[in-house]
């Protein structure tokens, strides 16, 4: 389950935010999920909570936004439907995958800064 270790560099990171900021408190944290990342949104929720204990979020929930798989075509911005042919008729162009689709990111940290 690779999603700890995500979890892990993602607590990381906020708490080194954290710090820059002096905060004392992290309140809430943010992260998009692509449908195509390769991360499981429910084990990585799940190991965010057994993860967050002791650290600076350990109150802060986590919300989760997640990207629906995205092809269209890069030059007419076409959508194309799960199972369509990803060949542009009009361009004749490829279709490409949005870059949200295929990753994760995190969006938002909520802090408490004296």
């Amino acid at each position: 389950m690779h999603e700890y270790s995500l979890v892990q560099a993602l607590l990381q990171r906020v708490e080194e935010e954290a710090r820059r900021r002096n905060a004392t408190a992290v309140r809430a944290v943010k992260v998009s999920i692509g449908e195509m990342s390769g991360v499981e949104a429910r084990f990585f929720e799940s190991a965010y909570e057994m993860s967050r204990p002791g650290t600076l979020c350990e109150a802060a929930p986590l919300e989760v936004v997640r990207y629906r798989a995205r092809w269209a075509c890069p030059g007419c911005d076409r959508e194309f439907a799960l199972g369509d042919h990803l060949r542009c008729e009009a361009c004749d162009r490829p279709a490409m995958l949005d870059e949200k689709s295929q990753s994760m990111h995190l969006e938002s940290i909520e802090m408490e800064v004296p």
